[in-house]
C-alpha cells in the first residue's frame, strides 16, 4: 500500500464499515512502517490489510475485501499472507481484534487457525452505543 493507493482503501472502507477508518489513520499507519498491503489487479484495488510486527507479537489491524469481490477467496488469500509477512518478521502469534457481530470474518478467521481469547468492553462504535470485540490470536 502506498499513499497514492488511499482513495480507493478509504471508498471500500466507507463502502464496508459504517464507522471506517479515516484518512489520517491509514496515513499514520504507512508513516509508521506497518506492513500494509493491496490486492487487485488491473489497476482496481480488491483488498487491503494492515498488520504491525514487534518484539515477537503481531496485530492485524484492519483487512477489508471489496464489497463486489467478496467470497472469491481474496480476503483468505490476503490473511495468510499477512501471516506470512509476521512469520517472516519473526512473530510468534498474531492478535486481532472483531466484531461479534461479524459472523463472516469471525467464520474465516476461525477457519484459518484463530482462537478466541477474550473480549475488550465497548471496543467498537455501534448505532446503539459501543458493541463489544472478541479477541483471537493465533500462533504462527
Amino acid at each position: 500500500m502506498q499513499a497514492d493507493d488511499l482513495y480507493q482503501v478509504i471508498e471500500i472502507e466507507r463502502q464496508s464499515y459504517p464507522y471506517p477508518w479515516t484518512q489520517v489513520i491509514f496515513g499514520d499507519c504507512l508513516q509508521a512502517g506497518y506492513s500494509c498491503w493491496v490486492c487487485g489487479r488491473l489497476g482496481v484495488i480488491e483488498a487491503y490489510g494492515i498488520v504491525s510486527v514487534a518484539l515477537g507479537e503481531s496485530h492485524l489491524l484492519n483487512i477489508c475485501v471489496r464489497p463486489e469481490s467478496r467470497q472469491q477467496g481474496i480476503g483468505r488469500k490476503l490473511l495468510r499472507h499477512l501471516v506470512s509477512i509476521a512469520r517472516r518478521h519473526n512473530a510468534e502469534v498474531m492478535f486481532l481484534e472483531v466484531r461479534p457481530s461479524n459472523t463472516t470474518a469471525r467464520a474465516l478467521y476461525e477457519d484459518e487457525g484463530f482462537n478466541e481469547l477474550g473480549s475488550r468492553r465497548d471496543y467498537y462504535p455501534a448505532g446503539n452505543g459501543r458493541e463489544d470485540a472478541i479477541i483471537l490470536a493465533r500462533v504462527i
